[in-house]
């Protein structure tokens, strides 16, 4: 039996620490200008101290390249990847082809993973992107279970899968937030940092329910308004050989997402060591992140057992 990687982002150093000493088996970090969706960003000198702290610890360090690209924001990146293979980074992940070109041109030898969040749905699309050299294909989080399996079964690649946390429903390169306190006038603008302001949007027939929205120079974001786990559902893609399991750590606090990785770290340890063990202590496993969780935030298993009709 193969026992998955478990990923998670992560936003400064103090996390990435106490999230690999938590269980993480890699940490997923960037750059404000190249990144997308992080908890927060590594200036290249901090990203020098992360590729230690990772190192002392014997785990894997992924870097996140995944922005929407215009032509002005390529400036820089060829000498960006290249100092992310001289700091011999485990591998970056990108979804823009114009990551791939400037990475093959001057780091043939860095791996890749393609994460591109919704297109990743089909065998035939990672089959593509494989004879473009990529080592890892992260799916689509609007996949089912069986979805997902049979895609594995397809595919030579490393499959990876979001297994917790929030997820982006939207985005737009468009400021929209900004747009919508202009239209208000200054004096109704929320100052702070956009991720940390606690915007939220809320649908007029179900006011219960609220959908976190921010805004970077990547654009705006709107995210779900709940958080996916499958934590008691990890038996049938450790099964299937499923080879990265990703917590997704944004808009949580740092506590949160240590008992949310110790949770899984031992979820899978048990299944991979005693499958008996895995089911006996699930109750107390699901308990913890219990406990911590959100009440406004219910926990979900996203769409892994739903069938997406378009």
């Amino acid at each position: 039996m193969i026992k998955p990687e478990l990923v998670t982002p992560a936003g400064n150093i103090e996390e990435l620490t106490r999230l690999l000493d938590a269980g993480a088996d890699a940490v997923v970090v960037g750059d404000e200008a190249y990144s997308l969706r992080l908890p927060g960003v590594l200036t290249m000198k901090q990203l020098e101290r992360a590729v230690l702290v990772t190192r002392e610890r014997g785990k894997k360090i992924y870097v996140a390249v995944n922005a929407l690209f215009h032509n002005e924001m390529l400036s820089g990146l060829d000498q960006y990847i290249e100092k992310l293979r001289e700091l011999k980074v485990d591998a970056i992940e990108y979804a823009d082809p114009a990551v791939l070109m400037v990475a093959r041109e001057v780091a043939p030898d860095l791996t890749l993973h393609w994460n591109p969040e919704i297109i990743a749905t089909s065998a035939q699309t990672l089959q593509y992107w494989q004879t473009k050299g990529i080592k890892r294909a992260w799916l689509a989080r609007e996949l089912n279970m069986e979805e997902v399996i049979d895609i594995k079964e397809q595919s030579e690649l490393e499959i990876g899968i979001q297994v917790h946390g929030v997820s982006c429903i939207f985005h737009s390169k468009r400021l929209l937030v900004d747009s919508y306190f202009d239209h208000l006038e200054s004096d109704a603008r929320e100052e702070g940092i956009d991720i940390e302001r606690g915007l939220y949007l809320k649908e007029e027939k179900r006011e219960d329910i609220t959908y976190p929205i921010y805004e970077d120079q990547s654009g705006t974001h709107i995210l779900s308004s709940d958080d996916i786990c499958i934590l008691d559902h990890l038996d049938e893609l450790i099964d299937s050989e499923i080879d990265s399991f990703r917590i997704e750590t944004l808009l949580k606090p740092i506590a949160y997402n240590e008992v949310v990785t110790r949770a899984y770290r031992q979820a899978i340890d048990l299944y991979v060591a005693d499958p008996d063990q895995y089911y006996e202590k699930m109750d107390t496993l699901l308990a913890s992140i219990e406990e911590f969780q959100d009440p406004k935030r219910p926990l979900t298993t996203g769409f892994f057992f739903k069938e997406l009709i378009f």
